[in-house]
């Protein structure tokens, strides 16, 4: 059988992402700032591409078709009506975006095509289709999920005019039922609450999550008052007065500011009880708006099966909630929910819509646990290493395990970089620095000595998959990291104190204080021996050592710095903290044994997230 294939494309916006599919299979996927070290880097993903055509072999003309996960011109008229709407507001943002849509973007056909023969001269233009935005993000969900028949529900800032949108997929196919459009939003919401708190738009909504917690919330009937308009079916209504994401160049202006009696936090300046309640009141809004849509269309739809994807899909919380609220029997959440997804949802809305191609069901899901990335074989490490000047040992595997299992068990902060590079926001033990969740001081050590960040920032725990129910209140696999649950009541500790600052941080909640967040709860990831071996040997080799069958898992990087993708990074990184062991496939590194002259300050190279 001939290999038909496509690649997808996303890029312009945030999250520049390539992804290739064979036959209906996701072969790669990877995100452009892993290569050119700029986060959440939207131009082209030329060195994306790149590493695409040179892992899998190929020759760009070898492929079938190009598609981009979004129509440009639709976003153009979005965009026109909406100052049209507005005016006279707006007039400057009108001023400065019109010349650069009208000079780039309205010909971003010919700019994308100008990438692609770099690749190829003879590159055919007539294998180049677009796809649109939420199609790109339903089909990224549904498809590669194991089920037959799905609701599939969409949320983010927005694509072409839809911010949310309601899908049904079927097989091989998926017919978009319902739209909420632009400027009334959940994502662009939650967003202005993460400009307000002066964290990053599209960038510091997780810290926004994991603030929340901290707080109460007690502006949540403020924020329903006055900002949105909630239907009993969940559809909402945002008044625009308070917010300038449509006319200016912030998401929220003085109206919004005087409704909180309160500016803007400025960035890195102290973060106070009112910015944690703020938080928590913004997470309780966007539960209750997404829990009022689901339980609308299990109704309307009567559907067992529940797909998810767009940036709102990565509220781990909102998700959490959603399962424990069993309003679907099954929930399968796009690893990738972002607009990096969108390249491998467009490929794969080519495959099986365009190209009316049969789709084979499967126990688990098609998404091979987001390992997706370059891999590196053992001659190109030690040579890479040999170049950087480091002093490493290689170990037989079984070995290597146990070396490492006991060392983080001693407290050693790891740097662990195996097999193929994930596809999506979160490190699944292929790109993760891993540490011992039993260690009442990791969590701090983490934050302010290796990841240069926030100290309230919560770590999550990896498990091995069968032992998640003895720790967890978690009755399904959680394998991309996407689901809140709470700590079992008996893994928990009695609080001594109840303080209502960022120090609570500080208690001990658990017999697992690494991992235990301030409401009892933690992000999980699920291990199964099947989509990652050697990490659920490491866990399990821990397991052995502690009765503790969880590992601490965060992304291999410092803040501001994409997730490390290639050895060179991993020692730049592993140089530049206070990592104490690095290890690269069989490859061990200890801090005290390499040169001084090699450690480095690189903080500075990334600009805070």
């Amino acid at each position: 059988m001939k290999k038909i294939r496509i690649i997808g494309i996303s890029a312009f916006f945030h999250d520049s992402a390539v992804a290739l599919i064979e036959n209906g299979e996701i072969i790669y996927a990877s995100q452009e700032e892993r290569f050119s070290r700029i986060k959440h880097d939207s131009n082209f993903p030329n060195k994306a591409l790149k590493n695409l055509l040179d892992t899998c072999k190929l020759n760009l003309v070898d492929v079938d078709y190009v598609v981009f996960f979004e129509k440009p011109f639709l976003k153009f008229e979005r965009l026109i009506e909406t100052y049209l709407d507005f005016a006279p507001r707006g007039l400057k943002q009108f001023l400065f975006s019109m010349p650069i849509w009208l000079k780039e973007k309205l010909f971003m056909k010919k700019e994308i095509i100008e990438n692609l023969k770099k690749f190829s001269s003879k590159f055919n233009e007539k294998k180049f289709f677009f796809s649109e935005h939420h199609l790109s993000h339903a089909a990224s969900a549904f498809f590669p999920s194991p089920f037959k028949k799905a609701l599939i529900f969409t949320a983010d800032g927005v694509g072409e005019w839809a911010t949310t949108s309601v899908a049904v997929g079927e097989m091989n196919n998926i017919k978009i039922k319902k739209e909420i459009n632009y400027p009334n939003s959940l994502g662009l919401l939650y967003s202005a609450f993460t400009y307000y708190i002066g964290f990053k738009v599209n960038s510091g909504e997780y810290k926004l999550m994991g603030l929340a917690p901290y707080g109460k919330p007690i502006y949540s009937d403020l924020i329903e008052n006055k900002l949105v308009d909630i239907k009993e079916d969940g559809s909402f209504r945002l008044d625009q007065s308070y917010f300038d994401y449509s006319t200016g160049f912030k998401m929220t202006n003085e109206k919004f500011s005087k409704l909180f009696k309160k500016e803007a936090r400025r960035p890195e300046t102290k973060i106070q009880k009112f910015h944690m309640d703020i938080a928590a009141s913004i997470q309780k809004v966007t539960e209750k708006i997404i829990l009022k849509i689901l339980n609308s269309l299990k109704q309307e739809f009567n559907l067992d099966n529940l797909c998810l994807a767009g940036g709102v899909a990565l509220n781990c919380v909102a998700n959490g909630l959603i399962q424990r609220e069993k309003i679907f029997k099954n929930i399968w959440i796009q690893p990738a929910a972002g607009d990096a997804g969108g390249s491998i949802g467009s490929a794969l809305a080519m495959w099986y819509m365009h190209l009316n191609k049969r789709r084979v069901l499967t126990k688990n899901d098609k998404m091979s646990g987001s390992y997706l990335g370059p891999s590196y074989d053992l001659d190109s490490i030690k040579s890479d290493l040999e170049k950087s000047g480091a002093n490493f040992k290689i170990l037989e595997k079984r070995i290597m395990l146990r070396t490492v299992a006991k060392m983080i068990s001693e407290g050693k902060a790891i740097g662990w970089f195996q097999g193929k590079m994930e596809f999506g926001p979160r490190a699944l033990g292929s790109r993760s620095i891993l540490a011992d969740p039993r260690n009442k001081l990791m969590q701090k050590q983490l934050n302010l000595k290796i990841k240069f960040r926030e100290s309230f920032r919560p770590f999550a725990p990896s498990i091995l998959e069968e032992q998640s129910k003895n720790w967890f209140n978690l009755d399904c696999k959680s394998p991309y990291m996407l689901i809140v649950s709470d700590v079992k009541k008996n893994k928990l500790v009695k609080v001594k104190s109840n303080l209502n600052t960022l120090s609570k941080i500080n208690q001990i909640r658990s017999i697992v204080p690494g991992i235990t967040h301030v409401d009892n709860s933690a992000r999980i990831q699920t291990v199964s021996k099947n989509s990652n071996p050697i990490f659920y040997e490491l866990i399990n080799e821990f397991y052995k050592l502690t009765q503790t069958p969880i590992l601490i898992n965060t992304s291999f990087n410092i803040r501001g710095e994409p997730i490390v993708c290639s050895p060179k990074d991993a020692f730049k990184c592993f140089m530049g903290t206070n990592l104490d062991v690095l290890v690269i496939e069989n490859c061990i590194l200890e801090k005290n044994k390499q040169k001084k002259k090699l450690l480095r300050n690189y903080k500075k190279e990334f600009n805070l997230d």
